[in-house]
């Protein structure tokens, strides 16, 4: 395992909890970046400089929740939450004396369009439209964009990820509740507004055959370490457990481990009803994400968690 300074930016969040607790528990120095909670504030430039300088490896995990209605406002913070959290990180390494030799940042596997005929990989993956794509593309410009010789960068495209919390722990009070069904597209009314700002999911299959792409939080967390050990990749990475489903067998998958017996579909109109009731969006659960970890296979990276019941019932213990 590597060893030295760990720079954390969006460090209260799952994922970056997480790597705290990892990194801390090897015995390697961690300095944590946030809006509250943390070692720096995202303001602190000078202390970003201080702590970048020096550091092993920069990983940026910051951006406002996409689990919102997607108003104007939203979409806005959305984005530059991203871009300004990402930038701040670019500028330290870039005025760093000692640069780190790796920083990696979030991105997202819903870059790639809405995918029912086949995977999409690295090499052959079709960029999508709308609104959450053209974010994901925003962010990985702002990655890419310094030139900063000492510092490999990668852009990791991240699918749902499951753990102890996250889209699971909303499942664990859903499922006893009768609500842990499949969740169904179909026909909705889409606002001009809509269609022009990129935030009205165009349907697709109507059964529950959209694909679910996932990975578990420990692979997260394993992919950061192979990473770093591994300096011939760089650029984009799907991080992506190998063994993606649709979302009829994770629903069921989730139903098994937590021994509820049936749960009904849930048709596109309940759904988008509740939606706006809980302030969120369908895309979030409609949009078919197919999504294969190609570099990290041909790379050799060994998923400890490469099937969906086990990492599941290891979630949700």
């Amino acid at each position: 395992m590597a060893d030295g300074r760990v720079v954390i930016g969006g460090s209260t969040g799952f994922i970056g909890t997480r790597l705290q607790q990892t990194y801390r528990a090897r015995g390697r120095e961690v300095i944590t970046i946030s809006r509250a909670g943390a070692d720096l504030t995202w303001t602190d430039q000078s202390g970003i400089d201080a702590a970048v300088d020096g550091a092993e490896l920069v990983v940026g995990l910051a951006g406002k929740s996409v689990s919102c209605r997607y108003t104007p406002a939203n979409r806005a913070l959305i984005l530059s939450s991203r871009l300004d959290t990402t930038t701040a990180l670019s500028t330290a390494i870039g005025r760093a004396s000692a640069p780190p030799p790796l920083w990696v940042n979030s991105s997202t596997a819903t870059i790639y369009r809405h995918a029912e005929d086949r995977p999409q990989t690295e090499a052959d993956g079709d960029i999508g439209t709308g609104f959450s794509v053209e974010v994901a593309k925003a962010w990985e410009r702002a990655l890419f964009a310094d030139d900063l010789p000492a510092t490999r960068r990668i852009a990791l495209r991240t699918a749902i990820v499951l753990g102890d919390g996250g889209v699971l722990g909303t499942l664990r009070r859903l499922a006893p509740l009768g609500l842990g069904g499949p969740q169904f597209d179909g026909w909705w009314p889409v606002t001009k507004a809509r269609r022009a700002a990129g935030t009205a999911h165009q349907r697709g299959s109507g059964h529950g055959h959209q694909r679910f792409s996932w990975i578990h939080l420990d692979d997260v967390a394993g992919i950061i370490d192979f990473l770093e050990q591994h300096p011939e990749l760089s650029g984009p990475v799907n991080a992506a457990a190998p063994n993606p489903v649709d979302n009829v067998a994770f629903m069921a998958a989730v139903r098994r481990a937590l021994g509820v017996r049936f749960g009904p579909p849930t048709p596109r109109w309940m759904l988008e009803l509740g939606a706006i009731a809980i302030r969120t969006e369908t895309e979030l659960i409609l949009k078919s994400r197919w999504v294969l970890p190609g570099r990290l296979a041909e790379a050799g990276y060994a998923f400890r968690h490469p099937d969906l019941d086990e990492a599941v019932r290891a979630s949700l213990r």
